[in-house]
């Protein structure tokens, strides 16, 4: 171990040091570019994102007016039946009171 000791100079370990931060130097650029990367890949993913949600609430507001659109629908659609369904409770109750009135009528007569 001592030999080993003893054949590092200063010289040797200053050229180790210079090596070892020459390499950590470049670790660090390639970090940065890596870090560079990230930063535009975020940005072009938030981009998107903006760009996903306005299609989608475009389309949501484009099925909230056609529900909109089918409710007033079904609205008139109650309305009519409505209208109709009272027609014929009237038209009913006329054609009961007649068939009563008819049949009281007969008894009378007969």
């Amino acid at each position: 171990m001592e030999a080993m000791r003893q054949s590092w100079s200063d010289d040797r370990l200053d050229d180790l040091n210079e090596r070892v931060g020459t390499g950590f130097g470049r670790v660090d650029q390639q970090f940065a570019r890596v870090n560079e990367r990230f930063d535009r890949l975020d940005t072009k993913i938030d981009n998107t994102a903006a760009e996903l949600r306005k299609e989608m609430k475009a389309g949501f507001d484009r099925m909230d007016r056609r529900f909109e659109q089918m409710d007033q629908r079904f609205e008139r659609m109650e309305e009519r039946f409505e209208e109709r369904f009272n027609r014929l409770l009237l038209m009913l109750a006329a054609s009961a009171f007649g068939l009563a009135a008819s049949v009281i009528v007969a008894g009378v007569a007969g």
